[in-house]
């Protein structure tokens, strides 16, 4: 519905959204959550087989977003670990790998994927929720972060922000759910009693990865982050943008996280 414009680009893919739900089958003591609850059994085996994939954690869960295009090759490649099902007026109605025979092609062997930057900004970022009768409470607010406020200083000659810090507001709205990621300092101007998160109340670091627009077609780069910080237990969100991808791991862990992302850059060169 959105009126053509020079000023907005678009993918020239149509992307479908893949929802993990649990089985209950989790092994016990894992705590992590995030993205590293599914980087093992659905992120490699997707970058294995030259699939891209674009993340998106919400404060109430996960979602994957594959290329439709990939959708044979998705589902060719889970079916073996997952129960898959697609939604048809409302129902969910099982996937077999039959269903995607037709046109099924074997995929080629992925070249070796980049070792993209990784980046730390100094920013403290929250994960909040809102419940949706109270979003009309907050909407000036909203609307002023998302459109008004000024982002720091854009180089345009070296394609890079002052990573210090960095500007970064999510909102997404799915199934009536609303998830929020903010910086600590602009969630002091939302009213602390509609701004709801975790009990621990904690903060969250951000690793951003690529020093350039990732662009959509390599595949891999969730993996690359996804992978090492799920051996070692550590809870990540993860946001794919237009432009660059976005990990949050616990403030505590950040001198982790980065040694952990370093040693994998350099084992891989």
């Amino acid at each position: 519905e959105l009126p053509p414009s020079e000023f907005m680009q678009v993918a020239d893919s149509t992307w479908l959204v893949l929802s993990v739900v649990s089985n209950g089958r989790e092994p016990p003591g894992c705590q992590a959550t995030g993205v590293t609850k599914i980087a093992r059994s659905v992120i490699a085996p997707l970058a294995e087989h030259h699939v891209s994939v674009l993340m998106l954690s919400t404060y109430q869960t996960d979602f994957i977003l594959v290329r439709e295009r990939d959708l044979p090759v998705v589902i060719h490649t889970l079916a073996g670990e997952f129960d898959i099902y697609k939604e048809e007026s409302g129902e969910c109605v099982p996937v077999t790998c039959d269903d995607v025979s037709n046109g099924f092609l074997k995929p080629k062997p992925p070249a070796s994927p980049t070792l993209h930057p990784v980046q730390s900004p100094q920013t403290r970022f929250c994960v909040l929720t809102v419940a949706p009768d109270t979003l009309p409470a907050i909407a000036t607010m909203l609307i002023d972060v998302l459109f008004y406020s000024h982002s720091p200083p854009w180089d345009a000659a070296s394609g890079s922000q002052d990573l210090d810090s960095i500007t970064f507001f999510s909102f997404s709205l799915i199934e009536g759910y609303i998830s929020i990621v903010m910086d600590a300092e602009t969630q002091k101007r939302f009213p602390s009693d509609l701004l709801l998160t975790s009990s621990t109340g904690e903060l969250w670091r951000m690793v951003r990865i690529g020093g350039q627009p990732l662009g959509f077609d390599e595949c891999g780069i969730v993996a690359q982050i996804a992978e090492p910080l799920a051996a070692a237990d550590i809870s990540a969100y993860y946001i794919s943008t237009f432009n660059f991808d976005h990990a949050l791991v616990p403030e505590e862990g950040i001198a982790e996280v980065i040694q952990l992302l370093q040693q994998r850059q350099e084992s891989g060169r």
